[in-house]
């Protein structure tokens, strides 16, 4: 398993737009990917999940990423969520 945190930038978090934009991201890779913040983690891919966590600028999030290609899909989803969150 690959994980790598982040501190979402966006200024109004991982609201409806760019929740949208990652699950359409995630949709690309084979490897399971699950995304924690305190106590509370989700699927990436369950979009209605991941808006419900109200992940707010200046948020620290941890995305752990598990499968055949992790290494690979781990990268992308890194910068994904770089470019924009």
């Amino acid at each position: 398993m690959k994980q790598f945190t982040y501190t979402v930038t966006d200024p109004v978090g991982i609201h409806a737009r760019p929740a949208g934009l990652l699950v359409k991201e995630i949709k690309n890779y084979t490897s399971t990917v699950m995304i924690a913040k305190d106590d509370k983690s989700v699927n990436a891919l369950k979009l209605m999940a991941l808006m419900g966590m109200g992940i707010k600028c200046g948020d620290t999030v941890t995305v752990s990423v598990e499968g055949a290609n992790e290494e690979a899909d781990a990268a992308a989803i890194e910068a994904f969520f770089k470019a924009n969150l």
